[in-house]
């Protein structure tokens, strides 16, 4: 994935790998992944909710394809279990941020443990990320 730019994080266009601009939606999905306190999640419904607009399954597909430039592990299934495939370097960086996690059971496949949801869970209040103002992603036709 492109990391992601001083011009980026300033309003302008991101590029995609292919040097494309990125689709509005995902740039929407990745600016709402920077948002994310360190040591919180938001569920891909809870994203798509905060910009009302798509769904768990858009945001998935947004952060699918573009998110390696944004905090990825902050954006995370409802039920706390960690991304399938990418278990062990999100939980490196959950552990690092002090993000609350679960011990897993026994029975668990590869004793991987899972978010504690009720404790990790970030509702979007700006004034805990430290952000100024309603930080919120507009649509386009917010913009004036």
């Amino acid at each position: 994935m492109v990391r992601m730019s001083e011009e980026s994080r300033t309003g302008q266009v991101r590029p995609d790998d292919a040097g494309q601009a990125l689709p509005e939606y995902a740039e929407r999905v990745l600016e709402v992944a920077e948002l994310i306190p360190p040591g919180k999640v938001m569920t891909y419904g809870d994203v798509a909710e905060w910009l009302e607009e798509g769904g768990p399954r858009q945001v998935g597909r947004a952060m699918s394809l573009y998110g390696g430039a944004v905090p990825w592990w902050r954006v995370v299934r409802s039920d706390g279990v960690l991304l399938p495939g990418h278990e062990l370097r999100a939980l490196e960086r959950y552990r690092a941020e002090g993000t609350p996690l679960r011990q897993a059971s026994r029975a668990a496949q590869g004793h991987v443990p899972k978010l504690d949801m009720r404790r990790a869970r970030w509702d979007g209040d700006t004034a805990e990320s430290g952000a100024a103002g309603d930080a919120r992603p507009q649509a386009p036709e917010a913009h004036t």
